[in-house]
């Protein structure tokens, strides 16, 4: 079941990857993409977590702007164009496509009724945003951008949380990093974690920042904190 189609706030549509377990049935975790589309590195990362006995559903964000685009990190015209996307990209237009993709997944038959959340870069940012602004069960944030300009809803978030900084994030230099932690700090289920020497997009197989060791840990720690709250 590779593609489904999602009914939004505006009555269109727009599609999505879905990955099914093997018993076709279990916690949903919805996967926010980077600024690249819904390509292979997120497909990827929708059948591992198929393979761990979720539903993996990845919703295509940018579909206002190119309906189904698929890029990589490979070129520097693809980057231009990644960019280009990003730039064009309406927060809030993109957060309510991500409540109806939370209203379809959960009316799925093949979901048990917990929801999680991981984002990545531009999807870090938004998997913050489901954190504050929906009542999923549990959130994983990996190196978002612009996370700064929401922190006034930090107290707005009432399910686990944890947030991966990069840092030698170029997107969130120190002084950002330290705003960053001084407002975590202020929200006790929240729990950042900061991994040393490493920059942005640390978790992205073959991708120029790919770290090994970082990514690891950083995806053991989702792992465990979606095996602890969306089992239960």
């Amino acid at each position: 079941m590779p593609d489904i189609q999602i009914q939004s706030l505006e009555a269109r549509s727009f599609g999505a990857y879905c990955a099914l377990p093997e018993g076709g049935h279990g916690p949903v975790i919805i996967v926010i993409q980077e600024i690249f589309g819904v390509n292979a590195t997120m497909r990827a990362i929708c059948d591992g977590f198929a393979a761990q006995g979720y539903v993996a559903v990845c919703p295509d964000l940018f579909w206002r702007q190119e309906p189904g685009i698929q890029i990589t990190d490979k070129t520097e015209a693809e980057w231009a164009r990644a960019f280009e996307l990003f730039k064009g990209f309406d927060v809030e237009a993109g957060m309510r496509d991500l409540l109806s993709t939370l209203a379809h997944v959960r009316a799925m038959k093949a979901c048990n009724g917990k929801v999680g959340v991981v984002g990545y870069c531009l999807g870090g940012k938004l998997a913050y945003l489901m954190a504050t602004r929906s009542d999923v069960d549990a959130v994983s944030s990996y190196y978002g951008v612009g996370l700064e300009n929401y922190l006034d809803e930090i107290h707005d978030i009432r399910m686990p949380t944890i947030m991966h900084i990069a840092e030698l994030d170029q997107y969130t230099p120190p002084d950002i990093r330290e705003r960053l932690l001084k407002a975590f700090a202020r929200n006790e289920i929240v729990t950042p974690y900061v991994y040393e020497g490493v920059d942005h997009a640390f978790a992205r197989l073959g991708g120029k920042n790919f770290n090994q060791t970082a990514a690891d840990l950083t995806n053991k720690r989702t792992d465990d904190l979606f095996a602890e709250f969306l089992h239960s």
